[in-house]
């Protein structure tokens, strides 16, 4: 996990080493000052000689300053090295996660990939700046000031080994309770955040319904939840501080007594006794310091977990690194099933048979739930059939490259995004070489263009993030806009004309007919209207097809595309 983690470094690992030799810098000068205090106080102050005490003050000034500048240094270059380490922690995450198929993010939530990008990098980030100064500084710290500890008084030096046990002890039982109380709190903050992701993608549908009460009382139970997890869990952190500032002073009062005694007796000179405390204060910050970065880092550790959970997950689906492309439209369905949960015995598709040539146009009719949307995702491999075999352009879809699979095929998905930015850049993502002269020609056909020219800016207008400036039905068509300009093999349309009206949603029909002739079509409707021109259409329930046919075919031998007919008509007549 660690090597995995620290290897995103990557290229501030110079910065990431200069950092803690900076420090040594800094602990030379810290641990040199008492020294030379003892020297101007003993040899100084006590015989009256003004010319030394002057002299020692002024080196003392210079190497306060030497400190300072090798602090400083060591600050910026941990400062940025942490920085770098959590942009490329940060990008590998989400690379991955743009690697990832829809069961992946379906298994971590996508409010759970938000808090690990964002408060989980933070932790790590805030660690490892710690980690590349205090994890050198505090032992060499350490080390040193008790050499020059026991330089000073080897007798007094035994008072302050009593208190590395204590504190030892004390550091050791916070780390065991701390770290699966962060691992609670970090689940917390994943509900939190799935929380407001929902409340803000479905506002409009809170204000519609007046329901903002309701969601304010849901979100303060969720965040007194994180409060409560964050108390539980720090709770125990802040009483490392108290046990740690007791055994300080505790053991600072033993040396004056003893020490005190002793300066009393004439065995060890004002100087030494004093360099002697200031050196124990160095060496209990240091413990102090260790035992902080430990704590830190059980803090960070469950942060760790969470994130090489997602670095080590590999994709479910992988495309092959054979260079094949589609010979044709064609698409074949050999004995397929497919279960969200790899579970034969929960199948959302049994045992699928269909062949579809190349150029035709399929219309796919059945209620909700009948496994439709579920059918075309196998065809890009948008998800893997569990059994049997999907064929796409005469080969196995599991032999393409994935981009050059699903450069054949564009899609239209029952949610229609679009992403913040101009119209034209949303239709670029079809094809970001397009001229404007394509754009506008797959607007018009899909009915799209006139409503954009209305617009002040027309194809240079802003749209809100996830296209909040245009209609539902505008929307639709800006998507199947951008899925035409791909030049597909293969288009599929699942449910994305539902928000047009009867008029429009012929004029794109109409539209397809003339310039997607070699295009297969795939329309997937609840309208019988959207698909009743349609070469074949597909009846679907409980993820099976019980009939193909025409329009007619199937009015005159299917019973559920009749039931179907029948009350839409009757809707129609009301």
């Amino acid at each position: 996990m660690y090597k995995t983690i620290f290897s995103k470094v990557g290229e501030y690992k110079k910065q990431a080493i200069l950092a803690p030799l900076s420090i040594i810098g800094e602990v030379a000068m810290e641990v040199t000052i008492p020294f030379v205090t003892a020297k101007m106080i003993d040899n100084g102050i006590k015989t009256g000689d003004l010319s030394y005490v002057a002299k020692m003050g002024v080196l003392m000034v210079f190497m306060a300053l030497f400190s300072l500048f090798f602090g400083a240094v060591s600050g910026r270059f941990a400062a940025v090295a942490a920085m770098g380490f959590a942009k490329n922690l940060r990008k590998s995450l989400f690379r991955k996660v743009q690697d990832f198929s829809f069961s992946n993010v379906d298994k971590f939530s996508t409010a759970s990939l938000t808090t690990r990008l964002t408060t989980d990098v933070t932790n790590i980030q805030n660690a490892f700046m710690m980690f590349i100064r205090m994890a050198f500084r505090s032992p060499i710290m350490l080390i040193s000031a008790t050499c020059m500890a026991v330089y000073a008084s080897p007798g007094l030096s035994k008072v302050f080994i009593f208190s590395i046990p204590v504190l030892g002890i004390s550091v050791l039982m916070i780390i065991m309770k701390a770290h699966p109380r962060f691992e609670k709190m970090l689940k917390k903050y994943d509900e939190m955040n799935g929380r407001i992701q929902e409340n803000l993608i479905g506002i409009r549908v809170v204000k519609a319904f007046a329901r903002e009460d309701y969601e304010k009382k849901r979100f303060k139970e969720s965040t007194d939840s994180v409060r409560r997890a964050q108390v539980f869990a720090e709770k125990i952190i802040i009483m490392g501080m108290p046990i740690m500032q007791l055994v300080m002073y505790a053991t600072i009062v033993m040396i004056f007594w003893f020490g005190g005694n002793m300066a009393a007796n004439g065995d060890i000179q004002t100087g030494q006794l004093s360099s002697f405390v200031m050196y124990v204060s160095q060496i209990l910050m240091s413990l102090m310091m260790l035992s902080m970065l430990f704590i830190m880092f059980v803090i960070s550790r469950a942060s760790m977990q969470r994130i090489y959970e997602v670095l080590v997950e590999e994709p479910a689906i992988k495309g092959s690194s054979t260079e094949i492309s589609a010979e044709d439209g064609s698409i074949s369905f050999r004995n397929v099933s497919f279960s969200y949960f790899n579970d034969m015995n929960n199948l959302a598709l049994e045992h699928i048979d269909l062949d579809i040539k190349s150029g035709e146009t399929i219309g796919i009719i059945g209620g909700t739930g009948s496994s439709k949307s579920s059918l075309v995702q196998l065809i890009p491999r948008l998800y893997d059939a569990t059994e049997g075999q999907v064929v796409v352009g005469g080969h196995d879809v599991k032999d393409y490259a994935l981009d050059t699979l699903r450069d054949q095929v564009a899609m239209v998905l029952q949610k229609n995004v679009l992403f913040s930015g101009t119209i034209k850049d949303n239709l670029r993502w079809g094809d970001e070489n397009a001229s404007d002269e394509e754009i506008i020609e797959a607007c018009k056909a899909a009915c799209a263009h006139d409503f954009i020219m209305d617009f002040p800016n027309g194809y240079d207008t802003d749209l809100g993030q996830g296209g909040v400036n245009v209609s539902g039905g505008q929307k639709q068509r800006i998507c199947i806009a951008r899925a035409l300009l791909k030049k597909p093999k293969i288009i599929i349309l699942d449910d994305s004309t539902s928000a047009v009206d009867t008029a429009t949603d012929s004029s794109i029909r109409k539209a397809f007919r003339e310039n997607l002739s070699e295009t297969t079509t795939i329309i997937i409707a609840q309208r019988i209207s959207s698909v009743q021109d349609a070469d074949r259409i597909i009846v679907m329930d409980a993820g099976k097809i019980t009939d193909i046919g025409t329009h007619e075919e199937l009015l005159a031998s299917s019973k559920i595309y009749r039931e179907v007919y029948d009350s839409q008509q009757k809707g129609a007549d009301e």
